[in-house]
């Protein structure tokens, strides 16, 4: 249960209700069904000081700062006491994760997603300090003093997260730590390369996932808006994929496959583009007849146009696209998310593969039209009927479905392609995306349990 979190990272739950990407992803880790109540505040930034509000899984404006404390933040407050009733009465265990630091004295009163929480559940409150960033000592001394008295009286043991080295040189830290909190420090966790867990923020690509030795390579723009970038962690499923997020064109070198990302302002990035020289190589790109994907605001930009007749993303206006594909997309207010099951058609590049199947989730504000001179990628099944969905024309496409390369057998099939042109064999590794992140998960949750004292933590819970 996370109060109120702040990502460009999404999740759509079974009822189309939008949700952090870290709490949908905490929920399959649980193996349980993710639920707009295990987030009912999430906060997506648009701008520099202007953020979507989505309470409950639905959108309910765009806020600044200030204006969001002072007009919403008494009905999000009231949608955190309401969904933390039914989850504490749906489940035995209910996890709070906060958000940053506690102790921000100067947003203490406004502050519904660390000890107010704490307090609305009667919780006992674990202190984790992040020793990779240095000065952990002075954080959780800190911390602790800035807190309020019956703030701190709830904090019962302090853990340690992403040490690296040995653990002898720390303990003298330790002991001070405990003597000088009277907190018992609960374990010490080790930082762990290649997690194999979808990242919260998009801080996570700085440390990059190049394979030297790869025999394909794949690129995405590193939008400065970027979001749903884990759409691409199954790509690195394959032993022989790399990929990597490039802000500048200097460093695009010839990849198999350049991909423009989702993106949580598509017309702020789109002029980001123009005036980098993006669109100028990717233009390039494209009339060389090198494979190229858009994907949700990538889509979007690939187009001929975007028309914003309410200025839901800048002024209101027509704004020219990349010109790559026959689509137009007219945002409106209305937000679509869904999750989305179907198969690929037999159009473009992805014409080989016509008939395998496809999943994944919308989520985006704009409807985007096909011309003459598009086709087609999917089509899309649902009880109501059924749909067609992206558009194609030759090796460029694009599309709305975020997730679409957990599907492993689109996934091999889509990346035999690119192996095809580059006169290499095609492969079947017979990785399952699903069975890896199973096993990441197990991964940690062993982990957790060899350095973590959790029969304390149980004890506190009387389990």
């Amino acid at each position: 249960f996370k109060a109120q979190n702040m990502s460009l990272n999404a999740y759509v739950t079974a009822d189309g209700g939008e949700i952090g990407r870290a709490q949908g992803v905490q929920a399959e880790a649980a193996g349980t069904v993710a639920t707009v109540d295990m987030n009912p505040v999430l906060l997506k930034p648009k701008a520099d000081s202007v953020a979507q509000v989505i309470i409950l899984g639905r959108p309910v404006g765009d806020f600044t700062a200030q204006d969001y404390r002072e007009d919403c933040l008494g009905r999000a407050w009231q949608a955190v006491r309401e969904s933390y009733a039914r989850l504490s009465k749906d489940y035995d265990v209910v996890v709070i994760e906060g958000a940053g630091s506690p102790a921000e004295v100067n947003l203490r009163e406004k502050d519904i997603a660390n000890m107010r929480v704490a307090a609305l559940a009667e919780a006992p409150v674990l202190l984790v300090a992040d020793i990779d960033r240095g000065g952990v000592f002075a954080q959780v001394v800190g911390t602790l003093a800035l807190l309020l008295p019956e703030e701190a009286a709830r904090v019962r043991g302090v853990v340690i997260n992403k040490f690296r080295g040995d653990l002898g040189i720390l303990a003298p830290g330790l002991r001070f730590l405990e003597e000088r909190t009277g907190r018992p420090v609960l374990g010490v966790l080790p930082f762990l390369a290649d997690l194999g867990v979808a990242a919260e923020d998009s801080v996570s690509l700085n440390a990059g996932f190049v394979r030297p030795d790869a025999a394909l390579d794949i690129v995405v723009v590193r939008l400065p808006r970027i979001a749903n970038f884990d759409d691409f962690d199954p790509l690195l499923a394959e032993p022989d994929v790399s990929l990597r997020f490039v802000s500048h064109p200097r460093y695009l070198g010839q990849p198999d496959l350049l991909v423009l990302p989702g993106t949580k302002n598509t017309v702020a990035d789109l002029r980001w583009l123009n005036t980098t020289g993006w669109a100028a190589v990717i233009r390039e790109w494209a009339a060389a007849g090198m494979p190229l994907l858009g994907v949700c605001g990538g889509y979007q930009m690939l187009g001929r146009e975007i028309q914003d007749p309410n200025g839901l993303e800048d002024e209101a206006g027509i704004y020219a696209g990349l010109g790559l594909l026959d689509v137009v997309t007219v945002f409106r207010p209305e937000k679509v998310t869904v999750r989305q099951a179907g198969f690929v058609l037999e159009a473009g590049i992805l014409a080989p593969l016509a008939g395998e199947r496809v999943f994944g989730y919308e989520i985006h504000a704009g409807e985007t039209f096909r011309g003459a001179d598009a086709a087609p990628i999917f089509t899309l099944v649902a009880p109501g009927g059924s749909t067609t969905e992206g558009a194609v024309a030759g090796t460029i496409w694009g599309t709305y479905l975020h997730g679409l390369f957990e599907a492993d057998g689109f996934r091999r099939g889509f990346l035999n392609l690119l192996r095809r042109r580059r006169g290499l064999p095609p492969v079947d590794y017979g990785v399952s995306f699903a069975r890896l992140k199973e096993r990441s998960f197990d991964r940690l949750a062993a982990v957790i349990r060899e350095h973590l004292n959790l029969r304390e933590i149980y004890r506190w819970l009387g389990l």
